[in-house]
């Protein structure tokens, strides 16, 4: 069969953690590096943005929005909807705000979803650590079981679903996910929306260090925390489940880090590679110098690529291009990729 099936467990373990992968710090650091960056910048995008913070779109205790509106609002707007990573097993919208000084003040809103995640996270500090043991609220119509990332992609879809009914002043929805958000992002470009009776407006989607084939997390630590049965890895593996692109089919960027795991870079390469093959407008986008953690960190610089895919009011054409193999791309920053994709709509 050849790939991930031939290594032994440690290879695959190794292969499938983040953090083992870094140049910057220590595996047993960067994770609590990681979280205060994103905590630090949510604080203060909350201090300085106008928001609209813990908005139900449904009747879990995560199932919350933070929306953080355009310093100067037109009478329509575009927003960045961020889905968090934490493989599955940590983070929340709370830790989601940072990327939103660069956007808000170029006329987009930015929001953050939050989500169910997994018990005994492995990823979390002691602290959150507790927060994902904690039992869960009564008002919670389920417990954690094999399907659990099930229900952890239907929330993001209702989630976007919710957006698009109840806030029409959104001219079109950019999904932007990291890791874990990646995966469920890009679950989201395969949804039927006729079991919603809405169809969200979704002009682009930015997936950043993703994972796209959940068979080969079977086999590691990850599950102990999800569980997942090898039919519901194949249910939800965006690999599995690329649709035909349609003329209205959104423009999609993969964008991975030059020390991600080899592993993770496979997944962003053939993920890009099926989409192409079934008509999708894609690109993909090796950026150098970042690893897995401080490729989504630095959304929150101006300069910073991927934050440019998504403003109107940068230049219409910017020198970032599709990256194959080991070509590296240093040209310019995050925002202005954001920025740039939405321009374009």
């Amino acid at each position: 069969m050849g790939g991930w099936r031939d290594m032994s467990a440690e290879a695959l373990e190794d292969h499938y953690s983040p953090s083992r992968w870094s140049p910057r710090l220590d595996r047993d650091t960067i994770i609590d590096a990681h979280l205060a960056v994103t905590a630090a910048g949510t604080e203060r995008a909350r201090a300085s943005a106008q928001t609209l913070l813990h908005v139900p779109y449904g009747s879990g205790d995560r199932e919350k929005l933070d929306i953080y509106f355009p310093t100067d609002p037109s009478e329509t707007f575009p927003a960045l909807v961020y889905i968090h990573g934490g493989y599955w097993q940590c983070m929340s919208k709370d830790d989601s705000g940072f990327a939103a000084p660069p956007l808000v003040s170029q006329g987009v809103a930015v929001v953050a979803v939050g989500y169910d995640i997994a018990p005994e996270g492995r990823c979390c500090p002691a602290e959150a650590a507790a927060a994902c043991t904690a039992p869960r609220p009564p008002a919670l119509p389920f417990v954690l079981c094999s399907g659990h990332m099930d229900t952890m992609v239907l929330q993001v879809r209702r989630s976007l679903a919710f957006l698009a009914e109840q806030y029409p002043r959104i001219r079109g929805i950019y999904l932007c996910g990291h890791s874990a958000g990646a995966h469920l992002a890009a679950m989201v470009l395969s949804t039927d929306w006729t079991e919603f009776q809405v169809v969200p407006d979704i002009k682009g989607a930015v997936l950043v260090s993703g994972v796209y084939d959940l068979e080969p997390i079977l086999h590691t630590y990850v599950n102990d925390a999800l569980n997942m049965s090898r039919e519901v890895a194949q249910r939800n593996s965006p690999m599995r489940h690329v649709p035909p692109a349609v003329p209205a089919a959104c423009e999609v960027l993969v964008a991975v880090a030059q020390h991600d795991s080899p592993e993770f870079r496979r997944q962003s390469q053939e993920y890009s590679q099926a989409l192409r093959a079934a008509g999708w407008s894609v690109s993909l986008l090796d950026l150098a110098g970042v690893d897995h953690f401080d490729v989504i960190e630095k959304l929150s610089e101006d300069s910073y690529l991927l934050t440019q895919v998504g403003s109107r009011a940068v230049p219409r054409q910017i020198t970032c291009q599709e990256v194959q193999g080991q070509g590296l791309f240093t040209g310019c920053s995050s925002s202005q990729v954001i920025l740039n994709m939405i321009s374009r709509a």
